[in-house]
Order: structure tokens, then sequence, then C-alpha cells
């Protein structure tokens, strides 16, 4: 999948142009802050596990809805809702490709209640100096991999996650400034139109 695959040297530079942080955010703040995120959009880019580089827009629709439409020349799209995740190339003939979302390590930051604190969730907390580095997994499912998010503080913003899948591949998000607070239509997550030529 391509949405669920390492870190490389843009993003860590991207990281770095950051202000550093007096010390490490606590788990509470970040799933306050998770959870008071009701909509968010912005530019993001991906590194992916083959190494190269997409660019595009995400939009955050919590809980349970997520949209990430590539750039060009790419011409990906992959819908999240109602618990499915539908990958699709609008250019292909292929039918779109679909996966259960709670089988996802990004199912932990759409879900409906963020608790970083539930025992066997959290397997890092860490911070270099710049950020907080949290390493997520579902407690009852560690086989469907883990989400490695960083934030920054003053306030708390989601910069950048890593996916780890099931299969041993990457994939880094590093995300542009969000745009919070929006209002986004359910019709940017209808999983339904995925894949056809009238979506977006």
């Amino acid at each position: 999948m391509r949405l669920l695959k390492t870190m490389t040297l843009t993003a860590a530079l991207a990281l770095a142009a950051l202000p550093a942080l007096a010390q490490k955010l606590p788990l509470s703040d970040i799933s306050t802050y998770l959870n008071a995120m009701k909509t968010a959009q912005g530019d993001f880019t991906q590194i992916n596990d083959d190494g190269s580089i997409s660019t595009g827009t995400i939009y955050i629709k919590r809980p349970g809805k997520v949209r990430f439409e590539y750039n060009a020349p790419e011409s990906g799209l992959v819908v999240a809702a109602n618990n499915t995740v539908v990958i699709a190339d609008k250019k292909s003939n292929q039918p779109a490709e679909t996966y259960p979302l709670n089988r996802t390590p990004l199912s932990i930051i759409l879900a409906n209640n963020v608790n970083l604190g539930q025992a066997r969730m959290v397997t890092g907390h860490n911070f270099d100096g710049t950020a907080t580095t949290v390493t997520a997994q579902d407690p009852d499912h560690p086989e469907y991999g883990s989400i490695q998010m960083k934030f920054t503080g003053s306030p708390v913003e989601l910069r950048q996650w890593i996916i780890n899948d099931g299969n041993g591949s990457q994939t880094t998000v590093v995300l542009g400034d969000l745009e919070t607070g929006g209002n986004l239509s359910n019709a940017l997550f209808d999983t339904n139109k995925v894949g056809r030529r009238s979506d977006r």
C-alpha cells in the first residue's frame, strides 16, 4: 500500500528547520490536541518505501475520515471513511483497492477518542530537542503495524508520521501547515465514488 510505506534526509531537514522545544510533550497533551482536531487540511510530502517522493493535499475529518489527493504526475487518491480505506489510480482502468481502516495504524489518530495513555498502545515516547516522537500501535493487534508521530509544541502541532505496515514497508508523510477548524463536506470522503471519473 502506497499510503502505508522511511524517513529520508528530506523529512529530517523539514523538522530540523523548526524551532527547538524546551521539553518532551506529555502523552495527555498530545491526546488532547488530536481529540480537539475535528477538521484539518493542508499540503503534504510523502516519502515512499522505494525512496520516491509524492506531494498533494490532505483532508482530515475526525473521527474516521481522511483523504489524500496526489499532485501530478501522480494520479492517486486515497480516501478513508466508514472504517474502510479505498486506494485508486484515477488514470487506471483497474478497480480500486479496499482495506479495513482498523487494520492500518492510521486508525489510531482517526479514532473517536484518542487515548495514548491506553495500556500497551505507546511503545516509544522520545524527545530529540526539536520534536516529540510517539510510536503507537493497536495493543490488541500489533501485527497491523505501528505509527510514529512527530509533534512540536507551543502550540502542539502534528508535523509528520511514519507508518510501518504489517508487511515491513514504511511511508513517511511530512505535513505542511494544517488549517484546522474549517468545514469539510462529507462528499470529500465518499468511498463509493473513489476511482470514478466524477470524483474531484
